[in-house]
């Protein structure tokens, strides 16, 4: 059959997601959410980002931060190209601003 459609149409594509929390994430938790970006928003919120291999390791990080309590603004999949601009962007931000407190 030629209209058959695969589940997974491309098991070497990485998969990305961000997931925005509200509020900031502790310090003491940064490490469980281990092979993430963690970014803390000028917002008060917190955005995780990183590659998610298979929808186990998705339904693993929900469950993480369901049991910290912190609710769950938005999930997103997103181009690499989409995540790597944001982290630079945000990057130089942090780097300017800390420049600027140490003057």
């Amino acid at each position: 059959m030629t209209d058959e459609q695969s589940s997974n149409p491309d098991a070497n594509q990485q998969t990305i997601y961000q997931f925005k929390l509200k509020g900031h994430l502790g310090q003491q938790w940064m490490n469980w959410f281990e092979g993430l970006t963690v970014t803390l928003e000028e917002d008060g919120n917190t955005l995780l980002s990183g590659i998610v291999v298979d929808q186990s390791a998705l339904h693993g990080i929900l469950k993480k931060i369901r049991d910290l309590g912190m609710p769950l603004l938005t999930l997103s999949q997103v181009e690499p190209k989409d995540v790597e601009m944001k982290i630079s962007t945000k990057s130089v931000k942090q780097s300017r601003s800390k420049r600027r407190k140490k003057s």
